[in-house]
């Protein structure tokens, strides 16, 4: 299934699925209907990162959960990216519609936590240990 694909409801008759922009959600329809707000890839496309955060602790029953994906950026991973001469590439500005933020455990950590959430922790994805390519965020907002 793609990310702009269809979902057959009948498969998951009582899984409610809703796709909006952050800044402009239903909360009437929606508000603290859900056990968790997944968002993959996003958070760092976004010129305010706590509305995100802001929005699933709307969205969420109590003690629900948030997960994110974004690319990670730890100072490893930077220092190599600066010495190998690929800073400019990685970090681009001539991407139109590139990502705008960078998030490493800290600053993922130190948003999270900004906002109330708890019981942060990381998973990691793809390439080498401090290099890795993704990470994964799961908290709990109150």
């Amino acid at each position: 299934m793609s990310i702009r694909g269809t979902v057959n409801l009948l498969t998951f008759p009582n899984c409610k699925f809703v796709q909006g922009s952050i800044y402009n959600l239903p909360y009437a329809e929606i508000g603290n209907n859900f056990d968790i707000v997944i968002s993959t890839e996003v958070i760092e496309h976004l010129f305010f990162p706590k509305e995100l955060v802001i929005s699933a602790k709307k969205c969420l029953k109590p003690n629900g959960s948030l997960i994110l994906t974004t690319p990670y950026h730890g100072y490893l991973k930077n220092l190599i990216l600066g010495i190998s001469g690929r800073m400019d590439q990685h970090f681009t500005a001539l991407w139109d519609g590139g990502h705008i933020k960078f998030f490493s455990v800290a600053t993922m950590t130190n948003l999270l936590k900004s906002e109330g959430c708890t019981d942060i922790k990381f998973k990691f994805a793809g390439g080498y240990p401090y290099v890795w390519k993704s990470m994964l965020c799961s908290s709990i907002p109150k």
